[in-house]
This record gives structure tokens, sequence and C-alpha cells, in this order.
């Protein structure tokens, strides 16, 4: 699943949330609170991984410190995805927005005949 960072209402900064809009949602700011952990290490991997993937067209076979070289296109690639929102900021967003699904670990599951 690929996400579309440049698309998100998530703030670039740091900023004040109130406990109440995020709590909201399940009652419990706990569990508000781990459900997006688990989405921004979701969201943190699915970057990582797009940018390594980016990054990997520009790696050398060699080992010689020598031949490495400024590639303009690799430092602009970087700066991208640097200046985008942290992945906590993401997930408290989608959170907030209602685009992440919460399961209650502790509802019995109906079982299916």
């Amino acid at each position: 699943m690929s996400i579309n960072y440049k698309n998100t209402n998530a703030d670039r900064t740091t900023i004040t949330r109130d406990l109440e809009t995020i709590s909201d949602k399940s009652g419990n700011i706990y569990e508000s609170l781990i459900a997006i952990s688990k989405r921004s290490n979701q969201i943190g991997s699915e970057m990582r991984e797009e940018l390594t993937s980016k990054l990997a067209e520009f790696a050398s076979n060699t080992d010689n410190l020598e031949e490495i070289f400024e590639n303009r296109e690799q430092i602009e690639i970087s700066k991208f995805y640097e200046s985008l929102p942290k992945p906590v900021a993401i997930a408290i967003q989608e959170y907030i927005e209602g685009k992440v699904y919460v399961r209650d670990s502790s509802a019995p599951v109906e079982e299916e005949k």
C-alpha cells in the first residue's frame, strides 16, 4: 500500500494536541496512543522502504571512497523525504480523520459456522 505523502494534512512541525480529540474515538487515551503508535510504525516502515528503493538506484558497486561523488538527484530525493511530516504526525492526523481502523482485542470474537 503506497501512501501519497505529499497530500497529507499532517503538520510538518510539532504542535500541541488536545487529548480529548484523540481519546474520543476509543474512549481511552492509552488505547488511542497504542493505535497511533502502531500506525506510525507502519508509515515509517513504508517510507523507509520507499526511500531505500529510490536511493538503491544510485548505489555504486565499488567500495572505493575516492570514487564517491555528489549526485544531485540523490540529494533532492533525500531532501524531499526530510521535509515530509514525521510518521507520528501523519498517524495522528489519520487517526483524527477516522482513517485508522482500531479493533477492540478484548471484545469476544464471534465464531463463524
